[in-house]
């Protein structure tokens, strides 16, 4: 089974395009990602804010594409972001979600 996904990330480690000297706690990003998921819930067009943020503001190469991972199988992702993804039905966004690379935010597509 395949799926495709949106993800907004904010990275608690690495150097980003965004702020090349990024240090944040694990508490911070999920700070950071619950006030997205807030604005998300709070919009209109649900999918329309979750791709425009993820495309300001998230840490992932694939903010270029709005946050689009396009599709993976399982067994191809870290098992957190893995399990979250594959729960959601289409259309449904995930709480923040944890693993080694930061927290995450995933939005099912198909």
């Amino acid at each position: 089974m395949c799926l495709s996904v949106f993800t907004l990330f904010v990275d608690r480690r690495l150097k980003v395009h965004l702020q090349p000297n990024i240090t944040r706690t694990r508490e911070e990003a999920i700070a950071i990602l619950e006030q997205y998921e807030s604005q998300i819930h709070n919009a209109e067009d649900k999918a329309e804010e979750f791709r425009k943020l993820a495309n300001m503001y998230s840490d992932c190469s694939s903010h270029s594409s709005d946050g689009d991972l396009g599709l993976f199988r399982q067994g191809q992702m870290q098992k957190p972001f893995e399990d979250a993804a594959f729960s959601l039905k289409v259309g449904e966004i995930s709480g923040v979600v944890s693993t080694e690379s930061g927290v995450h935010l995933i939005m099912r597509t198909g």
